[in-house]
């Protein structure tokens, strides 16, 4: 771990890349006050399923103006997503080898109704945090700032991916490993559930700070 801050966008289960500035960086600044991006990451995870790479999206309630703050973001209850989520989640990794040691941690998750995507994500981050055992201060800002050191605010994203040559993902065993080959940078439930405790040797081995 580095002395050193850096800024981040929150997302729903987000993928390795996200975690390795997580484990990386001491203090971790998660931007609330910036106008909310559709198609990223904030809302969305990539998981990898019997058919390949699938996409999971958390619905939103349409915001009232065209710039929101991320921060005042709702949740939508459209589609009855939590269970398609939870069904996704229990039909990709049922099988690996740490799914049944923590499915009792995330289901909460997919029971409880939350109004606000923020908290929804930041909430789900901390747990996994917990887990993996790793232990960033992490601050929600009170403003948006244009200019801010360490800024993957727009780097990390489903699309259009900026090069990060800090994050190389190291190979890890996957569910589907054999049918796909290995499926890099997916969510970082896809290497928890895989790796269990041995996950924040694979965040250590992917970065390079």
């Amino acid at each position: 771990m580095i002395s050193e801050t850096v800024y981040l966008s929150t997302t729903y289960l987000g993928p390795v890349q996200q975690y390795c500035k997580l484990f990386h960086y001491e203090t971790v600044y998660m931007e609330t006050a910036e106008n909310y991006l559709k198609q990223t990451y904030r809302n969305r995870c990539t998981i990898a399923a019997a058919n390949g790479p699938q996409s999971l999206s958390v619905p939103i309630v349409k915001p009232d103006t065209l710039k929101c703050p991320t921060r005042d973001i709702r949740i939508s209850d459209h589609g009855n997503w939590r269970h398609m989520h939870w069904n996704a989640l229990l039909s990709a990794y049922n099988m690996s080898p740490f799914f049944a040691y923590y499915e009792e941690d995330f289901a909460p998750f997919y029971q409880r109704k939350y109004d606000f995507l923020f908290d929804f994500n930041e909430e789900l981050r901390h747990l996994i945090c917990e887990l993996i055992d790793i232990h960033p201060q992490v601050i929600p800002t009170e403003q948006y700032q244009i200019e801010v050191p360490n800024d993957y605010r727009e780097n990390i994203r489903p699309k259009h991916e900026k090069i990060d040559p800090s994050f190389s993902p190291k190979p890890y065993y996957q569910v589907f490993q054999d049918k796909h080959g290995f499926l890099p940078n997916l969510s970082i439930v896809d290497l928890l559930f895989n790796m269990g405790p041995e996950s924040i040797l694979v965040l250590r081995d992917s970065c390079s700070l």
